[in-house]
Parts: C-alpha cells; structure tokens; sequence
C-alpha cells in the first residue's frame, strides 16, 4: 500500500471591516460606469438614424439620366456627394423618392442643372464629430477598457496603479468570534502555548507588572494540513481583537520595492489598530534564506521584502499589543535572522495529531452530519494513522457524498470505508476489471502479504485487503491497523515490515514459478527500508553504530532533496553488500514461512478471488483455522 500525502488548504469565509468612501453628490444615483457613455452613445446613433429620410443610391450615370430628363426637382451639393429628391414617387407610400449618388468631376453639372429648372445649393461638409468619434474616443475607450482587464488579470494594477504600495491584507471584525479554540482540535500543546497570547492581548498589565513582555512574534510550523491558519483565527475569536490576514506571496510584485511599501503599510495600520494580530501566512515565500549572487549591485524583491520586515519587527514596541503570528512548514529555509529573539521568539510545533485527537477532529468534521448508529469514530481514527485535520474533514466529507450517492438516511460506517479507501488508494476503476490469469495471480500476491503479516511476531493486524483496482497503477491493497500510536520503531519491527513487504513476490514465486512486475513500488519500498536501517539507523552488524551520508530533506514535508556523500567509495560498496544481504536473508526468511503454510496461503488466494474484498476478522478466521 503505497503512502499518500496530502495537501488540502481550507480557508474560512473573509469577513471585511473596512468602510466604504462616503459617496459625493454626482454619486448619489448609483456608481460610475463606463457602460453608461456607451448605451448614451448606440441610442443617440439609433434614433439619429431613425430620424434620417431614406435615400436610394444611385450611380451618377443614373443620376445623368434623371437630370436630362428633367425627373430632379432638387438637390444638395456635399463635397464627394450629391442628394437630393426626385419628381418620381414611391408606388408603396407616393412620397416623392429621395437618392443620393457620388458625384464625379463634372464641369458642366451647374449649366445642366440650370439648364433643367432643378433647385440645387452647396454645403461645407463637416467631419468634426465623426473625426472625434471613430479617431479619438473608440481608440482610447478601447485602450481604457483593455487596461482595466488586464489590470484585474494582474491583480488590480491597470485600475489601482497609484495604490500598488497598498498592502492586501484582509481585516477581520474584532467581533467575529465564528472561529474559537473549540474548532481547533488535536493540537492541545499549541493552544497551551498560544493561551499566554491571548491573556496577553486581553490583560497586558497582568504580563508588564513584572517587567515582562510580550514575545513580538509567535510562528507555527508543522506539516500541510494540520489546523496553522486555523489555529490563528482561533486566537483571534477568542482574543476578540482586530485580525490583519495576508499571504506572503501578496507582498510579492512585478515592481522592484513594492513588496517592501506592503510590509511598511501593513504595520501602520496594525499600529493604528493596536491591540491587534497580524497572521502571515506561508512565511517562506519572503522569508527564506539570504544570499545567492547579487543582481546589478542590489538585492532581489524578495530580499526587500525581508528586510523591511525585519526592520518592522524589530521596532516593534511591545507594549501597544500587537502580535505577529507567521505559519509555514518549511522552517529549514527562513533565514536565520527572521527566527532569533526578539522577532519570532516563540516556535510553536502543530504536529500530526494523535489518536485522541483524530477522535476529536472526527467529532468537529462530524457534527453537521446525520451519522448512523452504528459509526464508532474511534474506529474510523484507528483507520487513519498519520491523517491530518485537512485529510480528516476530507474523510468525512467523501463519507458524506458516498451516503448521498447510495440514497441513504445517514452515513454508515461503510461508507466512513469506503471514504478511507479512496483518499488513501484513489477510486476504484470499475471499468479496469482483471483478466482471470492476472486476477488469480493478484490474489496471490496480496495473500502473501497478508500471510506474511499475520504471521511475523510484530505484524500489524490485517484490516482489509483487496485485489480491486484504485489509483494509479494499484492493482490491489493490504491493509493494516496499528493497535496503537508508535513513535520509535525497533531493528525486529524493520525486518517484520521488509518481510511483509517481500510476502507478495516471494508468494508469486512459490505458486507460479516466476515473478511479475507488480513488486515493484514492494522492492522499493523494503530497499529503502534496509537502506535506511544500515545508513541512517546503526542497525547492521558490519557497518557498526554509524551514520553514513548526510541527508537535505525538508523537516515536515518529508521530500529529500539530495544527498552529502561522507564515506568512500570502498565503504559504498560495503554498504550496497550490507543492504542487498538484508534484503536476500529476509527473502529466504519469508519463502520458508510461505511454503510451511502453502495451505493457508491457497484459502486465503481462493477466497479473496471470489469476493475480492475480505475484512479483517475473514482474513483472521481463515488464519486461525490452522
């Protein structure tokens, strides 16, 4: 079963405080619009052209015809062309007919219009307003329009360029109390610790009667997921003051010192607004590490940024309450004077939570739902070690749907299930059905892990195991439910867990003689695991209690990037021996353990093909039975 991680980020519903500008006289009706000098405009050019008589265009040989005949009783001369109306009428109205032409160079129009009785006069054609219209007004209403649009795509530059110093935090009511420490489950310690906060902004003389004060900055790290901005807001609702909400990606802009004008305005108002808390949320997005090579004899934007607000929060006078909370899961990379004392004095851990607090996330993500009778949420936490709060609500959401998908009254516990099983394993493909051949060797391979772990002295009970296809790639899943919460792990459990993870290919082996492409994600997973035991842990005999290699990983988000080589290349080969031997010794342990219990092994292949799902208290019948 492969490992999952997760990243689900929830945002609570923004609540404004800020005022609008009190609006003007010439306001009053409504607010302004561009749109309004573009309807003016269409219905202005609509009714002038209802007004307009209409004219038959002619060619001005035509136009010749009429004249010599004497059918023009009058005409106007204007410039390029000439209209006028005819003697001839309309055989639909009987009003006379109107035409207008284009009039060529013609030295004897005014002696034949004189010649044939006709009443003509001569304007000055004026192209004043047309001029304006088409060559000043469409372009320019047109640039003004696609600046607004792209200003909104960049964030409101086009509209607002002389307020992009302007930070974008968003302020929260001091009397917004939707969010209190009662949403906050599974992280006591950190609302332990965030309590003093609290009690500071509530009652600061309580703290300053001493001489003491306030620390100026509180940060929580942990892993995605685990309730930081939650925790925040909590603080918030409970301290009943003014709460400023930004991300430090909002102080980041196209424009060189602009991220810095933000940090500036931000702790102004935050003064202005004293007692107060300012959450920055995703701290390292300004605050990693200083250095690298310098661009054109300056730092970058974000070095700015940085500096302005180690600059704010070292004149911060701590008297007038205003408390800087900053969340992120990366502490590796902040630069190392954003975290000393006398700014972020206090590092606050929100770490995974535990059993009973799963229980208690459980019981918050559940309380707006219709549970059946029969859902014991202890289970449920059981199922889900290593879940956070994000992964949690995802749970009882995904529970939620399922129900709702089937028509039930309530969500059941197989639908709690079912919900585990598709965030841990993906969805299944109904539609990706096995081939008998490749059924019947799936169910061995997942029966081997399952023997194996049933069997070895430190195996996790079995919860399910199936051989129905989810994911990417999964084409079953063995299932275990830890008894209870482990934080140390012994060298006998190590080798339990590469066994288990051998069961499956070892079980192909024994039965069909030959092995599959289906171990692989197993065979990573036991050599990282011997790898590990040899490198990181002293577990091996001949390497001795040492640590080889040294490891840049990011502490919370688990992801390795890279590797320092401290040993040579003689003691790398001794270590490449050391971990191939673990692995080929626990491989011979498991085909042993396999082909003592082959009969065992057949009951369990042949049961889970024919139902493809088995629970645990199946897989615990059929193994006892022996």
């Amino acid at each position: 079963m492969k490992k999952a991680n997760f990243n689900i980020n929830h945002k609570e519903p923004e609540i404004h405080v800020n005022k609008p500008p009190e609006k003007k006289l010439w306001q009053k009706q409504g607010p302004f619009s561009i749109w309004y000098f573009v309807v003016m405009f269409l219905l202005f050019y609509f009714f002038q052209s209802m007004v307009q008589v209409k004219k038959e265009q002619i060619p001005y040989s035509q136009f010749q015809k009429y004249l010599n005949a004497s059918q023009i009783s009058e005409c106007v001369i204007r410039g390029n062309t000439i209209s006028g109306m005819l003697k001839l009428t309309d055989s639909k109205t009987g009003k006379p007919r109107h035409f207008i032409t284009v009039r060529l160079r013609d030295d004897r129009l005014v002696k034949d219009l004189n010649q044939h009785g006709v009443k003509y006069s001569a304007t000055v054609e004026s192209h004043f307003l047309s001029n304006l219209i088409f060559e000043w007004i469409v372009p320019f209403g047109i640039i003004f329009l696609l600046w607004g649009y792209l200003g909104k795509k960049m964030g409101g530059m086009g509209m607002n360029f002389m307020n992009i110093g302007k930070n974008k935090a968003h302020i929260h009511a001091e009397t917004d109390k939707s969010v209190t420490f009662k949403d906050a489950a599974g992280v006591d310690e950190a609302k332990q610790e965030l309590g003093e906060v609290i009690e500071f902004l509530r009652n600061p003389d309580h703290f300053q009667r001493l001489g003491g004060h306030m620390p100026k900055g509180v940060l929580l790290v942990g892993p995605p997921g685990t309730g930081k901005t939650l925790l925040a807001r909590a603080v918030s609702g409970e301290a009943g003051v003014p709460f400023f909400n930004i991300s430090g990606s909002d102080f980041i802009e196209m424009f060189v010192g602009v991220g810095a004008a933000r940090v500036r305005d931000l702790f102004e108002q935050a003064r202005a607004k004293a007692p107060c808390i300012i959450f920055i949320d995703e701290l390292d997005a300004i605050g990693r590490q200083r250095g690298g090579p310098v661009v054109m004899g300056g730092h970058d934007e974000r070095e700015q940024t940085l500096n302005q607000l180690l600059v704010e929060m070292d004149g911060f006078d701590t008297s007038k309450g205003v408390v800087v909370i900053s969340a992120t899961n990366r502490p590796d990379v902040l630069d190392k004077a954003l975290l000393r004392p006398g700014r972020f004095d206090r590092q606050i851990v929100v770490d995974k939570p535990d059993l009973q607090g799963r229980i208690e996330i459980l019981k918050i993500h559940t309380r707006d739902l219709k549970l059946a009778s029969n859902v014991n949420l202890e289970i449920v936490a059981k199922r889900t070690p290593g879940f956070v709060g994000a992964d949690l609500a995802n749970v009882a959401n995904e529970a939620a749907i399922l129900g709702a998908r089937k028509n039930r009254d309530a969500i059941t516990t197989a639908d709690f299930e079912a919900a585990i099983d598709r965030v841990i394993a993906g969805p299944e493909k109904k539609k990706n059905t096995l081939g008998q051949e490749e059924k019947h060797r799936v169910s061995y391979h997942e029966s081997g892990h399952t023997l194996v772990a049933e069997l070895v002295p430190t195996g996790e009970p079995v919860h399910k195991v199936s051989i129905i296809p989810r994911g990417i790639g999964a084409l079953g899943y063995t299932l275990q439910l830890p008894e209870k919460e482990k934080f140390l792990v012994t060298k006998n459990e190590l080798l339990d867990q590469i066994a288990i993870l051998l069961g499956g290919r070892a079980a192909e082996e024994i039965v069909f003689g030959d092995v599959s492409t289906g171990a692989q994600n197993d065979l990573e997973r036991a050599s990282e695991v011997a790898r590990n035991m040899v490198c990181s842990y002293g577990m091996s005999e001949k390497m001795g209690p040492l640590t080889f290699g040294k490891k840049q990983t990011s502490l919370f988000l688990g992801t390795e990037y890279g590797e320092e080589k401290n040993y040579s290349e003689e003691t790398a080969r001794a270590i490449d021996t050391e971990v191939k031997v673990l692995i080929t010794t626990s491989h011979k342990r498991v085909s042993k353990l396999i082909q003592e219990h082959r009969v065992l092994l057949d009951a369990l292949a042949a049961k889970l093909e024919e139902k493809e799902v088995l629970s645990g208290e199946e897989v615990s019948a059929i193994v006892k039975r022996s």
